[in-house]
């Protein structure tokens, strides 16, 4: 099996195209601690190849409630996960060319790549803290703020 980078799931090079199924392998995706992706049941296990994330962000839905935000991802398997502590937002940015690459996590070692569309929203919703004597551009959600980027006048 194996995994693109847009999420589409492959089974001996053909993608599988009912989505129940790719849902029911899902929910039995488990990541190693040498991260390696594998399909296990009780009775089976099957080693997956990921090309970048097993999930891909493609909706964020945006609250207030009593002065709190909460940002809530669905994935392309109508997963919902809400951001916060156990489910945080990291951005790994190119030193080089400085393009981020974001992801949620959507259970203990899966994340989900945000996409670029639900990315620049998340932008959108950004503020800026002071995290370690860094002014930083980021997001909160559950309390917990979410670094996206050093502000550019920072950046070292």
């Amino acid at each position: 099996m194996f995994i693109s980078r847009d999420g589409t799931w492959f089974y001996k090079g053909s993608p599988i195209g009912r989505k129940e199924l790719v849902c029911l392998f899902a929910s039995v995706l488990k990541r190693e601690e040498d991260g390696s992706y594998w399909l296990e049941t009780p009775v089976e296990r099957g080693l997956v190849k990921v090309e970048d994330a097993p999930f891909v962000a493609v909706e964020l839905f945006w609250k207030i409630d009593n002065g709190k935000q909460s940002l809530s991802f669905r994935t392309n398997l109508d997963q919902m996960v809400t951001a916060d502590s156990d489910h945080p937002i990291t951005v790994h940015v190119c030193p080089i060319s400085r393009e981020p690459r974001p992801y949620v996590t959507v259970r203990p070692g899966l994340q989900a790549k945000i996409n670029r569309a639900v990315f620049y929203e998340l932008v959108a919703l950004a503020c800026t803290e002071d995290v370690n004597g860094r002014t930083m551009l980021g997001v909160w959600s559950e309390g917990v703020f979410f670094p996206i980027d050093d502000l550019p006048g920072d950046a070292a």
